[in-house]
Formats: C-alpha cells, sequence, structure tokens
C-alpha cells in the first residue's frame, strides 16, 4: 500500500503586485512562478480571490477575474501543482480588504485598517456581517457558486477554502449562524463542482478566543481543517523561532477537530536585509533552520501538510503601500527574495519534497482536560497545554525546539496591544 503523500507548498503572491494579482491579472508571471514552485519539489500553491475584485456589486460577478482564475489553475496543471483556491479574500496581511456594498454595518475588527476600493477607510471600520447579513450571505453564495462553476472539474485544484481568517473582519453573532453559513457554503460549492475537498482558512486567534467558528465547527461541514501559526505572534511561545508551536497546534486543532485531517496552511518567518534580528523578524538562517525543525516536526505530528507563508518578498515599488506602509515585517516573509533569488529556506523545502504522512498519534500525557473544559478557559489553557506539551518533549529526550540559536526572544519592551495587533497579519 503506498503512503500518502506530505504536502508541501506555498501560499501565492506574485513579487511585483502582491494583493493586486487579479486586479493586474499577468499569465506569464504566475506561470514562471508556478515553475519555480514546482522547481523546488513542492507540490500546492494557495491563491486568494481578492473578493472586490471579482464581485463588484452584490449580484455581479467579473468575467474577467473569473477568467483569470481559469487561466491560473491552467498554469497550475502546465506547471504540475495543485491549487487551493481561497474565497472572501477579505483578511490579509493586516488589512481587510472589503468591497464597498460591504461596508456600511456594525461588525469590523478595530485593530485593522479597511481598504475599498483601493481606498483606506475612515476608522472605526464598520462591516456588514458576513454570516447574519441576509445580502451579504446571499453574495457570498453567488460568488462561491460562480468560482466553482467556473473551475468545476479542473484537474490542478486540490480544494476549496472558505476565506482566510475571517474572524479578523467579522465573527458570526451565535454558533448557530456559524453552522448555517457553513452548511450554506459547503452546499453550494459541492453542487457547483461535486466531490472536491473543502476547508476554511482557521488561525491561532480562533484557538485563543471564542470566534463561534473553530476546528469542531469547520470539522461538521469541511472535508479537512486548516490551521494558521506563528511564534512571533503568540507571547506565550518561547520566541519567534519556537520550532515546537506549529505542532502543538495541529495536535490541539486535530482534537478540537474529533481526529480530523489537519493541512498547516500558513507557517513562516519574516526575515531581516542585515546580520541580526529586528522585532518579530530572524535571520535568514534562522528561517531555514526554524523551517526545517518545523516541517519535520509537522510531519511526526501527523498533519496532511504544510503552506508556506509565503512564495515571495514584494518589490520596493510597493512597499510605500499598504499594508506594506505599515506592517514592514510583511514585506520580506518569501521563500524567493524580490529579485527571484532564493533563501536558505528553499534549500531546507526542496530537501524535504516527496514527504510521505505520517499516521497521527493520540496526544500524549500533556492533554488532561475535556473539549469543555478547554472551552471554557481558551487562553488560560492553550498557555497551560503549551508548557505541558514543551515539558513532555523535554521528559521524553526529545529536542524542545528553540529559541534557536541566533533567533531572539520577544522584545520585552514591545506592548502586549502591538503584539496582538501583529497577530492577524495574514
Amino acid at each position: 500500500m503506498v503512503a500518502d503523500p506530505f504536502r508541501l507548498g506555498v501560499n501565492y503572491w506574485p513579487a511585483e503586485t502582491a494583493m493586486g494579482w487579479l486586479a493586474s491579472y499577468d499569465g506569464a508571471v504566475v506561470r514562471r512562478d508556478f515553475a519555480r514552485v514546482a522547481a523546488a519539489g513542492m507540490d500546492t500553491v494557495r491563491v486568494f480571490v481578492r473578493w472586490e475584485d471579482v464581485q463588484p456589486a452584490p449580484s455581479a460577478l467579473d468575467t474577467g477575474a473569473l477568467g483569470a482564475l481559469v487561466d491560473t489553475a491552467d498554469a497550475a496543471a502546465t506547471s504540475g501543482v495543485d491549487l487551493v483556491v481561497t474565497l472572501f479574500t477579505g483578511h490579509m496581511s493586516g488589512v481587510n480588504w472589503i468591497p464597498p456594498w460591504a461596508l456600511g454595518g456594525g461588525d469590523g475588527d478595530q485593530r485593522f485598517r479597511v481598504i475599498s476600493g483601493g481606498v483606506v477607510q475612515a476608522t472605526p471600520p464598520s462591516l456588514r456581517n458576513w454570516y447574519a447579513d441576509p445580502e451579504i450571505v446571499s453574495a457570498q453564495a453567488l460568488l462561491a457558486a460562480g468560482v466553482a462553476g467556473a473551475l468545476a472539474g479542473h484537474p490542478a485544484v486540490w480544494a476549496w477554502d472558505l476565506g482566510n481568517e475571517s474572524s479578523n473582519c467579522t465573527v458570526p453573532p451565535t454558533r448557530q449562524t456559524a453552522l448555517g453559513w457553513l452548511e450554506r457554503m459547503t452546499s453550494t460549492i459541492r453542487a457547483a463542482d461535486p466531490g472536491r475537498p473543502i476547508t476554511i482558512g482557521l488561525h491561532m486567534e480562533d484557538l485563543e478566543e471564542d470566534r463561534r467558528i473553530g476546528p469542531a465547527e469547520a470539522a461538521e461541514w469541511c472535508d479537512f481543517v486548516c490551521m494558521h501559526g506563528y511564534p512571533a505572534y503568540a507571547d506565550w511561545s518561547t520566541g519567534s523561532a519556537d520550532a515546537l508551536l506549529v505542532p502543538f497546534l495541529t495536535e490541539i486543532t486535530r482534537w478540537l477537530a474529533g481526529g480530523a485531517d489537519v493541512l498547516f496552511e500558513e507557517l513562516g518567518q519574516s526575515t531581516t536585509l542585515g546580520a541580526g534580528p529586528i522585532g518579530v523578524q530572524v535571520t535568514e538562517a534562522t528561517a531555514a533552520s526554524y523551517t526545517a525543525q518545523t516541517l519535520d516536526r509537522l510531519r511526526s505530528a501527523g498533519a496532511i501538510g504544510a503552506l508556506l507563508w509565503c512564495f515571495t518578498d514584494y518589490v520596493s515599488a510597493l512597499h510605500d503601500d499598504p499594508p506594506f506602509d505599515t506592517a514592514v515585517h510583511e514585506r520580506s516573509f518569501g521563500l524567493w527574495r524580490a529579485d527571484g533569488t532564493t533563501k536558505p529556506s528553499f534549500d531546507e523545502i526542496a530537501a524535504r519534497s516527496r514527504m510521505t504522512r505520517a499516521t497521527p498519534s493520540l496526544p500524549g500525557d500533556w492533554l488532561d482536560v475535556t473539549a469543555e473544559e478547554f472551552n471554557a478557559d481558551r487562553s488560560a489553557q492553550l498557555r497551560r497545554l503549551y508548557s505541558r506539551y514543551r515539558s513532555s518533549r523535554s521528559a521524553a529526550g526529545l529536542p524542545t525546539g528553540g529559541p534557536l540559536s541566533g533567533s531572539p526572544n520577544r522584545r520585552v519592551d514591545e506592548p502586549a496591544s502591538e503584539r496582538r495587533t501583529q497577530e492577524g497579519t495574514r
């Protein structure tokens, strides 16, 4: 019996256009970039449907953008990589990109700027609720049906993703509302593109707080569960290069999801251009060590795969534009530099291509609570369980994963509020 492959890939925006890739689509650039991904031995690329690029009005879809998505899938097929297509984007790299017609409600995460129609909106943000506003939900269903229909049966599409850290935009008012939304969106996609796996891009804050859609809710309607996590954004990690945090989040997510498969959909490091670490950023050498250790531990933890954040650094011409004008660390998360050269992490990933999945094991003695007890005090339980998880590895004589040599501990002068603002940066 042939073992299942351990999926290995990247989250994709082009170096030259970043989040504007669909609005200024260039198929030659996509083909160039996908060829690089395939040459590195990676098999999966996650792409994003920035909401207003595809849906200029609640009842209308942009046929040019749909055509660009089909061309993207054709490019992936030519290069031999599979796509995860992420809808309703939405939250990305520290800002919320929202269509003008989805503004004007009473929701919105106060930490994040809102960009609509290319313009940074006045604060505080005012978004219509994605889960409770009937017109918004109907518009989402139209988008899901239209994009899934355009790509129905395409051999390069591996999975659909119902959003990127969407709880940083709006949160369902109740768990029942959340489940109803998941049922409608998954049913809509399955009707348009039968047999394709569906997931949703959850992140670490969905474990730390009750945002109504977490691993348990996702597992009820999705085919597998995703998690995003970065030690730099967890004030309970040991530092920016703590290589145990991501496998721990994998095990917690699978447990809360009732044993569902887990893809770790985002992990990575922002690197500095100089010799030493700065803030949450690390050196390229430290990022490579972190990447190698984390990928090995993710596989051992039974994850079905890992997608690195992200494909490339961004060209300097974008640095004065949101989100890069204020989120400097977002400029340099890439495995490739903006000039197309590779960082040391590239070699660690190439060396791990064609790995096979490991069979997930039951959590160890470090997990000493029920799901109900965990949910009653999520943040405190995560911190406590992570301490137990690290101690259990130390007692077993296993590497504890950080801080790595040359990696920074978190700056003691960095306010907790600023760390939390950075946390949702994807």
